[in-house]
């Protein structure tokens, strides 16, 4: 029994070509972009760049404010995670467990920091680290995909 796809009709069927031609980079760029966004957010907790609070001050926010402890361990566990796992997810090498170390920071920022705040951004709630965790969650699902370090392996895990 075979399953056939509906495949909508275009409104502009001139563009078809190009969205043809470009679809093969949709993926690549979703990677990419969720993966670099991370960074430097891991950067201020690891580096105290982008007027972060480094490694010390993310130790002792994580301690006194959010009630993680030891707060060093969890500060290098998100730091890393951010860094080195947005590196990994941008590229995609070793996609699926960078992404899902992503999935799981994520989810601990929802439930565990960011949820009584209510959903929005914007008053310190939960709606941002919801959105980034779907997206790795996705990535876990989909793996690295075309233009990834995982491709040129041959592997993937």
């Amino acid at each position: 029994m075979s399953v056939q796809t509906r495949i909508p009709s275009l409104v502009i069927p001139g563009l078809g070509r190009y969205y043809e031609s470009l679809s093969g980079l949709a993926w690549p760029l979703v990677r990419a972009t969720a993966g670099l966004l991370l960074v430097p957010h891991g950067a201020q907790k690891l580096f105290g760049w982008f007027g972060g609070g480094g490694l010390a001050g993310t130790a002792a926010f994580f301690s006194s404010n959010l009630g993680l402890e030891p707060g060093l361990f969890w500060a290098l566990v998100v730091a890393i995670t951010e860094v080195f796992g947005g590196l990994a997810i941008a590229v995609g090498f070793l996609t699926r467990p960078a992404a899902l170390a992503v999935v799981a920071l994520m989810a601990v920022a929802v439930f565990e920091v960011h949820l009584g705040a209510g959903f929005f951004w914007t008053q310190g709630g939960y709606e941002y680290p919801l959105m980034w965790g779907l997206i790795a969650l996705a990535i876990l699902f989909r793996g690295a995909g075309p233009h990834s370090v995982d491709e040129r392996l041959g592997r993937e895990i």
